[in-house]
């Protein structure tokens, strides 16, 4: 247990420098968080047309109101932590890629619905679009994460998590 407690602090250590990093900020993040704003006007317009997303932001032509996706809403940070878990708990390789993969794709869709819910919540109640966003879904995304992880442990083999564990 103190092993993959400090392995994955350690992962996590790594990352996190690593995407704070100027370069991965210009290459990466910021080029990843303008599709996730680009993805999320995609999905809203077939609802709503009047959605156009600029950069990393969501705005409704109509009233005007606007979110920016920054730091912490883009998923970036909950995928750390869960790849950081997966790579430090002992288990095959191929699995960790699968788990990495899936757990990726399972994040953004819900951060997705949450950048979605938010941009409709803020144009109804700034107080309630406040809240949700500081309080409800942080909670909600670090627990899909958490969730994530423990149904990838739950595929991995038995016997190997037993013998890596020793």
């Amino acid at each position: 247990m103190f092993r993959f407690f400090a392995l994955f602090l350690t992962i996590q250590l790594a990352l996190f420098a690593a995407e704070l990093t100027k370069p991965v900020q210009q290459a990466v993040v910021i080029p990843f968080t303008e599709s996730i704003a680009g993805l999320s006007a995609w999905l809203v317009k077939m609802f709503d047309p009047g959605v156009i997303s600029q950069g990393i932001v969501l705005r409704d032509a109509e009233s005007g109101f606007a979110v920016a996706i920054q730091a912490g809403c883009n998923g970036v940070e909950a995928t750390i932590v869960l790849i950081a878990a997966m790579l430090a708990f002992p288990s095959p390789w191929r699995l960790k890629f699968i788990g990495i993969g899936v757990g990726f794709i399972a994040i953004q869709f819900m951060n997705l619905l949450r950048i979605i819910t938010l941009f409709y919540l803020g144009q109804w109640n700034h107080t309630a679009f406040e809240w949700a966003h500081l309080y409800i879904w942080q909670a909600l995304i670090m627990l899909d994460v958490l969730v994530v992880f423990l149904i990838w442990l739950r595929y991995l083999p038995r016997k190997q998590v037993i013998e890596d564990a020793s």
